[in-house]
């Protein structure tokens, strides 16, 4: 059964950074393209960042982008994510996963709070 789980959230203030973790068990992140998305509450879900099967095709969110970094480590089945200059509106649950096996499969995420 492929399963992510995320990890890395905490409570930072503005500017600041946090990297955020997502392991996959059950697949080989190699297979597909792995996204971050995040929700804050009582907003929509939004598109955080992907990285493609090969780790050469990038992309980000425009509200992201110049910020945060996705990436990958084959090794350890984990994607990561770099959020540097943190704002209060980054605030939310961010959650990772992919289309695995044609499931759509995320892990149950890590909270991020940006609060002075």
């Amino acid at each position: 059964e492929a399963q992510v789980m995320e990890s890395g959230g905490n409570t930072v203030q503005p500017g600041g950074s946090l990297r955020l973790s997502c392991v996959g068990s059950g697949f080989s992140i190699t297979d597909y393209t792995m996204s971050w998305v995040r929700q804050a509450p009582g907003k929509d879900v939004y598109w955080v960042a992907d990285i493609g099967r090969e780790g050469k095709i990038i992309l980000y969110g425009a509200a992201v982008k110049g910020r945060f970094t996705i990436s990958r480590d084959v090794a350890k089945n984990t994607v990561y994510l770099q959020m540097d200059s943190l704002k209060e509106d980054d605030t939310a649950l961010y959650r990772c996963g992919g289309k695995i096996n044609g499931i759509a499969t995320r892990g149950p995420g890590t909270q991020v709070t940006v609060s002075s």
